[in-house]
């Protein structure tokens, strides 16, 4: 199986290239986050001709999350147990939906960006990780799953084109940090760094792609079962690049059968 996953920032501005990714890789399950887009405005009409069968949650022009699979699409669930609300007044956003793929139960996961450490927002986004990891405690001995998907978290200063730069900013606070770790702590595995080294996002700014100066922060976490039948995993650079690119490079985890 060939497990996906990738912020397309926007579904409907990439639909193409959604696809062509799909079939020029022979993906099996994408997970996709920042499809910006209610179900009923998505063109999944194209998707669906290929084969694939499609799960979406999104409430509005922000945010949005998405599961497509070729090899099942089973018991799907919006939002983790306990996932808080955010706005005035709160309400559950559009950040995580569920799906079980081919026995593999996959988590297309959007975390909050934080904004700055002294936003609201970055409170939000901690306590929204603490809920996640709360929620997934249990998942670690049950059947193979996957968190994935758009972490907005760089968990080293390897994972940063330049640390300096981002002193005073989210993604690379002790905080958010001590977030991830502590998946990885409770037993969950980073399945991608050892076979993709190299960042999964790059800013539109000042051509930081061509520069190559960018953030590793869209990461696959496997419990156990599912951590044992990884063998390999790559990121797709060449998406990032050309006219109407998604900032975000697709990550890919190939699982042995």
């Amino acid at each position: 199986m060939r497990l996906a996953t990738w912020n397309v920032n926007s579904l409907r501005s990439r639909i193409d290239r959604v696809e062509a990714f799909l079939q020029r890789h022979d993906v099996d399950v994408l997970a996709l986050q920042e499809t910006k887009a209610r179900e009923d405005q998505l063109p999944l009409m194209g998707l669906q001709a290929l084969g694939y069968d499609v799960a979406v949650a999104g409430v509005n022009q922000w945010n949005g999350v998405a599961v497509v699979s070729r090899v099942g699409l089973d018991d799907v669930e919006v939002g983790f147990p306990g996932m808080p609300p955010y706005g005035d007044p709160a309400a559950p956003e559009a950040r995580a939906i569920a799906a079980t793929c081919g026995g593999v139960r996959v988590w297309s996961l959007y975390v909050p960006n934080g904004r700055k450490p002294d936003d609201p927002h970055y409170v939000y986004k901690l306590d929204w990780l603490a809920h996640l990891r709360e929620a997934a405690r249990p998942w670690l001995e049950g059947p193979e799953l996957a968190l994935v998907g758009d972490w907005n978290i760089c968990p080293t200063d390897d994972d940063v084109f330049d640390p300096a730069q981002f002193k005073n900013s989210t993604h690379v606070t002790p905080p958010e940090r001590a977030a991830f770790q502590g998946f990885l702590d409770d037993g969950y595995a980073e399945v991608t760094r050892e076979h993709a080294p190299g960042y999964t996002y790059w800013d539109y700014y000042r051509q930081r792609f061509e520069r190559d100066r960018g953030l590793k922060i869209d990461f696959v976490l496997a419990n156990p079962r599912l951590a044992g039948r990884v063998t390999g995993a790559f990121i797709d650079r060449d998406e990032r690049a050309g006219q109407g690119a998604s900032d975000h490079a697709p990550v890919l985890v190939d699982l042995a059968d």
